[in-house]
């Protein structure tokens, strides 16, 4: 497991990021030093199977994601803002449903805001629109999958400079399914916390338009927008530090 570390003022509580499919820690690079900048403390990790983490994929569930976040936060304190890019907003709801004392707020960054019963896979199912599914190739083993090196790099990276794109397609790796399968029971344990959402309005990964419908019924002020593809840490990483620190201290 990697931890990416910056400092930060002792006002503010640690922003602790989460990301999504295929991605692990490294996706947050270009964020990370901007959080600094704005005297906020925040760090990464590679969640189980991801980044340079040696766990299987095919031993990965949504549970292990979840203890790995919560064996963070125990290591290094909390509460903590956490944030859940994409498929990210699975473990940190996960993690808000065991742990809810542990969370100062939670952010879902373009990511899935899970209902109760469903897993991840359920709502891509039930979505309008599944353009997610043109951009994954299952392995060969059938219990992952990897974004196509032409239609699933151009979606996650069509804003982002070429460089950029570059590193994040040689750090790619394979998505475990099981995750992705299991449902979740949501209670007031987690709705109850102060959330955030951060639509993305040029996704082409998870349509905005689902996005909004996740966030649809939040306070006003707790749902925000960025002009932004479906890697905003990457694409835009200063005004996405704008907008954190916004949240952090917004409470």
């Amino acid at each position: 497991m990697v931890i990416l570390m910056v400092n930060m003022t002792m006002a503010d509580p640690a922003i602790l990021l989460i990301h999504g499919s295929a991605h692990g820690a490294w996706c947050w690079r270009d964020l990370l030093p901007e959080l600094e900048r704005r005297g906020l403390k925040a760090r990464a990790l590679d969640l189980p199977s991801h980044g340079e983490s040696l766990t299987d994929y095919t031993e990965v569930t949504l549970e292990r994601y979840r203890d790995a976040i919560l064996a963070d936060i125990a290591k290094h304190g909390g509460p903590v803002v956490l944030v859940g890019h994409s498929a990210g907003g699975y473990p940190i709801t996960a993690v808000a449903e065991t742990a809810p004392e542990k969370i100062a707020s939670l952010v879902y960054l373009c990511a899935y805001v899970p209902q109760d019963g469903m897993s991840l896979a359920d709502m891509r199912r039930r979505a309008t629109e599944h353009p997610v599914l043109d951009l994954i190739e299952r392995t060969d083993d059938g219990r992952a999958f990897r974004f196509k090196a032409d239609t699933g790099i151009k979606a996650l990276y069509h804003d982002c400079p070429d460089e950029v794109a570059d590193f994040a397609k040689a750090h790619l790796g394979p998505q475990a399914i099981a995750p992705q399968e299991t449902p979740l029971h949501i209670t007031e344990a987690s709705t109850d916390l102060p959330r955030h959402y951060v639509i993305c309005d040029n996704d082409r990964v998870i349509p905005p338009e689902d996005q909004r419908k996740m966030s649809q019924g939040w306070p006003e002020d707790h749902v925000h927008h960025l002009p932004s593809g479906h890697s905003p840490f990457l694409a835009m990483p200063k005004r996405l530090a704008d907008l954190l620190i916004g949240i952090v201290r917004q409470r």
